[in-house]
């Protein structure tokens, strides 16, 4: 089943690089009494992933906490390295990269897509959501293949 608007996120362990090394986060962790714009995207290095979403947040960032958001994350299902050197290589420092390697956020809160045939396997929908102190209060999918509801701008119009 889908998550939906007024649904606790599950409780879920997501990985990321601090400067200490690789280290888990709780999605109970990440989103306690804070307000988190996360986004999804179907994976580090993909092309309109690259080109148009994460740069989307990277240069709205700043204007998403102007609005009352306390963290900006990314995740996909990608390892915790790939996420990093991703989030790097686009100048992503106000966004937390997460990873979701083996898609079971992902799988949680059922946003799933079945990639295999196309050679990139299980991964995540593209999406947005606002999570409120662990719920989630707006939530914006993307039909497969397609960039707009989830998009910084999008986000920014809604807050």
């Amino acid at each position: 089943m889908t998550i939906k608007v007024g649904d606790k996120v599950p409780s879920v362990k997501l990985w990321q690089v601090t400067p200490e090394g690789v280290k888990d986060i709780t999605t109970d962790d990440l989103f306690r009494g804070k307000r988190v714009a996360l986004f999804a995207v179907p994976g580090a290095y993909t092309r309109t992933c690259s080109q148009r979403h994460l740069p989307s947040y990277v240069t709205n960032a700043a204007a998403l906490k102007g609005k009352g958001i306390d963290t900006v994350a990314c995740i996909a299902v990608n390892d915790a390295f790939v996420m990093d050197a991703w989030g790097k290589e686009h100048g992503a420092g106000e966004i937390m990269m997460l990873g979701d390697g083996s898609a079971d956020f992902t799988r949680a809160i059922g946003l799933d897509l079945d990639r295999i045939s196309a050679g990139m396997g299980i991964r995540s929908q593209r999406y947005s959501m606002i999570v409120d102190n662990g719920v989630v209060t707006a939530l914006n999918v993307e039909q497969p293949g397609e960039y707009a509801v989830s998009s910084a701008e999008a986000m920014l119009e809604k807050l």
